[in-house]
């Protein structure tokens, strides 16, 4: 792959020309590159292999079609056949898990956070194609191995990760009598407050949202030092650290727009983008549509990390996209030749570049990609790896961890003490026994 170097060094260096033309790169020249990666690549497809993926709906149509001149270049220059489906972030998992219990119908899923930790004994050892990445794209970020790697071995290579970061109005938080956006717990409720009282109120989701929700309450519980379990994977809930981030929350809900609740993945998108809402906690979607559809929209946003914790150091859920190979596949061979070439600068770079700050890196030579610094508003997406955690917070990441996100045991807590449902301490004490039966 020497021979495309130069032409990816000067993507980096080159801007944003440079960035719209890669993000567009013709079908002949990805083929071109397909054909070259195929002949060298280490590893050599199954005859006949025949692929059955499943990833998650496109929020970012661009990303989509950039990765699918992917699927097809591969598909061209390799003679395997990839079928890709898409579902929905909350249909994803029971779709997977489907496959992963009865041993067929895929072979391949682009999943969410930490879906190979769901059924590590069903996944393929990736380490191969995590050493190969890893060495030719400036190495992985500690959050990339927490979610690639369960007792030294890779079950799952992250390949990106969306960003759940703040998307907010700025005419209306400076109206609120914030400049700047606030870096500290008290500031962000006063911000919130502030919106809400001047008729362009912010909201986050509390119902089932698979990134949404469980993204911002995870920062929630960690910003005041709560955490589900410790570093010995014992269910650590019910503590004072965790009533004063239920009590934080429900603060900050008093002053939601109405209805988040039963708010899914896709809600606060479309209220931000109707006027309603004027900050919400998101991946950068808002955004890329806001500048198609709503100009207006898109030139008076902006983002933002979420505010430090109580110890002044910043610790988010970001949304993680692991890719696992089952291990019934009859072409293991053909999954990871697509995993990796997924990976591979020449078209990782410009398919980072549709994706319009979308997809933020867990391999660390990514960073440098100009779509980050082209647009200032993007560039908060570009350091994910470095503020993101597991779902398993200070604890080890593994299926009882996978578990409790995938049932949604905080983003019930916190839901349940907002809307009055339970009080404080029933609220911690029925998560603690829901934690509890998880990791028996």
């Amino acid at each position: 792959m020497s021979n495309f170097t130069p032409d990816r060094r000067s993507l980096l260096k080159g801007g944003g020309t440079l960035l719209a033309a890669a993000a567009t790169m013709s079908s002949e020249q990805l083929l071109g590159l397909a054909k070259a990666w195929a002949q060298s690549a280490p590893w050599k497809p199954e005859a006949g292999a025949k692929i059955n993926m499943l990833r998650w709906k496109r929020f970012v149509e661009a990303e989509d079609v950039a990765f699918m001149k992917i699927v097809d270049a591969f598909q061209k220059a390799t003679g395997v056949t990839i079928n890709v489906s898409n579902e929905s972030y909350d249909d994803l998992q029971p779709k997977a898990s489907v496959a992963a219990n009865t041993g067929q119908g895929l072979d391949l899923v682009w999943g969410l956070y930490s879906l190979p930790f769901l059924f590590p004994s069903k996944c393929t050892d990736m380490t191969d194609v995590a050493d190969y990445l890893g060495k030719k794209c400036g190495g992985w970020a500690p959050s990339g191995q927490a979610y690639g790697q369960l007792d030294g071995k890779w079950i799952g290579i992250p390949v990106a990760a969306t960003g759940g970061l703040v998307n907010y109005r700025v005419a209306a938080a400076e109206k609120a009598g914030h400049k700047e956006f606030p870096k500290d717990l008290g500031g962000f409720a006063d911000l919130v407050k502030g919106m809400n009282k001047n008729g362009t109120p912010a909201g986050m989701a509390l119902g089932h949202a698979s990134g949404d929700a469980n993204g911002w309450l995870h920062w929630a519980l960690w910003a005041h030092g709560g955490n589900l379990i410790d570093k010995d994977n014992k269910v650590v809930l019910n503590s004072p650290e965790t009533a004063k981030a239920l009590e934080y929350v429900k603060g900050l809900y008093a002053d939601f727009i109405p209805g988040t609740a039963s708010w899914n993945d896709s809600s606060n998108n479309k209220a931000f983008l109707a006027g309603q809402l004027h900050l919400t906690v998101n991946g950068i979607s808002i955004y890329v549509t806001a500048k198609k559809e709503n100009p207006q929209i898109a030139e008076d946003m902006n983002h933002a990390h979420l505010p430090a914790g109580v110890d002044g150091k910043t610790r988010e859920l970001h949304l993680g996209f692991p890719i696992l190979v089952f291990n019934f596949t009859k072409y293991p061979q053909a999954c990871k030749a697509f995993t990796a070439f997924m990976l591979e600068p020449e078209q990782y770079d410009p398919w980072i570049g549709a994706a319009q700050g979308y997809l933020s890196p867990f391999l660390l030579d990514y960073t440098k990609n100009p779509i980050w610094t082209a647009d200032p508003k993007n560039t908060p997406y570009r350091d994910v790896a470095v503020t993101a955690q597991t779902p398993a917070g200070v604890g080890q990441m593994g299926e009882n961890a996978a578990a409790a996100i995938a049932d949604f045991v905080l983003v019930d807590m916190f839901a349940n003490y907002c809307t009055g449902s339970e009080d404080l301490q029933t609220a911690m004490k029925s998560a603690e026994r829901s934690a509890k039966r998880i990791f028996r």
